[in-house]
């Protein structure tokens, strides 16, 4: 077995260990625990690890550049998409989703892949990548975010000033935005990672390497497979899948690109699965009307679905990009991708259009 298909495979088997483990953990207080040690402590340390070391190259400025531009093209076309399969987009659902479809977790679902078919220098590619990635799960999507939550207060009639002072209070607080404020400093202070003391460096890299097991069972344990959604989850990403690779084949197209491997690369990155760092965006809102008593069906967000769009998008992702990467260079022709794109689209939107068609029926 290849080193590849060995990472994805335990992957999902973590996930499917957060399953197993379910009978364990009946009391919510438990789970919550387990997503308060990713929230406060494994996030936290991989984003301080990640924004340490960015390095970015001014010959390769394009690379992340591309991939900023691929995560606002998704951001402004998924409300389109959300009303095409009737969902609101200024729903619990809808908010959840575009704050969700539009973000790539590279590291997850691409990397160890891209490794093993296309060589460590396109790895390094990637990497440059994600940095554009980054910016956008990070600082966009946690300001669309704070929006978002601070239109749906405006509902609330009853202690909003006060609400919004507890929030802000509570942003100083959360070690996530600690840990970004320090980081920034420190590299406008010249200070790398590297530079670091080595018991602090060391201190990171063990709190963080605790992030992707955590995770994973933690989707594992807290996803509710019995959800209506599952459909349309599984319809969207498969609507996102077709529509990323029309993206892919145009930007081939414009710029030129030849290789075989640039041109795979250029397709494997937009297709990796949904980040969890939204997810902590929506938690950590979530957390804040949980506490205040909202009711589920009034909040912000939904954080079930985040919880389910995660399970369900990075087996997708990790599949789909194994699949098309282990096709040698089938899909390194700009015919193929575009065709593969449109029945992605097709096989997204079809059960959509048999539910609205059946509905119609049974009224007639």
């Amino acid at each position: 077995m290849s080193d590849a298909l060995q990472k994805a495979f335990t992957l999902l088997l973590l996930i499917v260990l957060g399953l197993v483990l379910r009978s364990k953990f009946k009391n919510k207080q438990q789970t919550d625990g387990i997503k308060e040690m990713v929230l406060s402590v494994a996030l936290p340390s991989t984003i301080f690890i990640a924004l340490m070391k960015v390095t970015v190259d001014s010959k390769l400025i394009i690379v992340p550049a591309l991939t900023l531009v691929f995560n606002f093209f998704m951001y402004f076309i998924t409300p389109l998409a959300l009303s095409f399969f009737g969902v609101e987009k200024d729903s619990p659902t809808g908010r959840t989703l575009v704050m969700l479809l539009p973000s790539l977790a590279p590291g997850l679902s691409c990397f160890p892949f891209i490794a093993e078919f296309l060589g460590q220098e396109s790895v390094a590619m990637a990497a440059m990548g994600d940095v554009g990635n980054k910016f956008f799960v990070l600082i966009f999507l946690y300001v669309v975010a704070l929006n978002m939550f601070l239109k749906n207060a405006k509902s609330e009639e009853a202690n909003l000033s006060t609400k919004i002072k507890s929030l802000l209070l509570n942003l100083v607080k959360e070690p996530i935005n600690i840990i970004i404020a320090s980081a920034l400093i420190l590299l406008s202070l010249g200070v790398s990672f590297k530079s670091l003391p080595a018991i602090i460096a060391d201190m990171f890299d063990k709190t963080s390497a605790m992030m992707t097991p955590l995770v994973l069972i933690f989707i594992g344990l807290a996803v509710q497979l019995k959800q209506r959604k599952k459909r349309l989850i599984s319809s969207l990403l498969i609507f996102r899948a077709g529509v990323t690779m029309l993206f892919s084949a145009a930007v081939i197209s414009v710029l030129g690109i030849n290789d075989p491997t640039m041109v795979l690369l250029a397709v494997a990155i937009p297709l990796s699965s949904a980040s969890f760092w939204p997810f902590a965006h929506i938690s950590a809102f979530n957390l804040r009307e949980e506490n205040s008593g909202l009711p589920k069906e009034r909040r912000t967000f939904d954080a079930e679905l985040a919880v389910l769009v995660l399970a369900f998008s990075l087996p997708f992702s990790t599949l789909l990009i194994l699949g098309i990467l282990s096709a040698g260079t089938f899909f390194a022709h700009l015919p193929t991708l575009i065709i593969t794109g449109l029945i992605f689209i097709g096989i997204g939107i079809v059960p959509n259009l048999i539910g609205k068609a059946s509905v119609k029926f049974s009224k007639a």
